[in-house]
């Protein structure tokens, strides 16, 4: 059986523009994502790993609005994609997120962990660049979005 981590990934928007970074260690254009630590929610995981990958600060889009109340301790955004992928040796369960920038003129990347960035268009998802999976989760980040 293989290893099967947890994991979450941040579409990120600015205007009409999503954030993709080309990841360092698998050579591929992916969105801002990371593995959940332990006693961290899925919130707090996209919001430091944006910060810690880009240096933007985030907000999550989507939220239900329940009150916290009774044995509620905090409401979550809610992914609006959720599946399990390969990355070589091993598999990730991921959450992803539909988020906007919150300073995306400060965008830094981590050097550690990525060589670049771009903000691509709705069309742009298109290049032969972004991989097929991350291509089809961002059409459908572009709808709901827009939605």
């Amino acid at each position: 059986m293989r290893r099967l981590d947890l994991v979450a990934g941040a579409y990120i928007f600015t205007e009409d523009k999503l954030l993709l970074v080309l990841h360092k260690k698998l050579g591929l254009w992916l969105p801002v994502g990371g593995h959940k630590e332990e006693n961290e929610d899925f919130d707090e995981c996209i919001k430091r790993e944006a910060k810690e990958e880009t240096n933007l600060e985030i907000k999550l889009i989507n939220h239900a609005h329940v009150p916290v109340e009774g044995n509620v301790v905090k409401n979550l955004a809610t992914p609006f994609y959720v599946n399990i992928h390969s990355v070589g040796d091993h598999d990730h369960h991921c959450f992803f997120y539909l988020c906007e920038a919150l300073n995306p003129d400060e965008i830094k990347i981590n050097k550690k962990e990525l060589r670049d960035y771009k903000w691509i268009s709705r069309k742009n998802l298109n290049e032969d660049l972004v991989p097929v999976d991350v291509r089809n989760i961002g059409k459908l980040a572009f709808y709901l979005r827009d939605f």
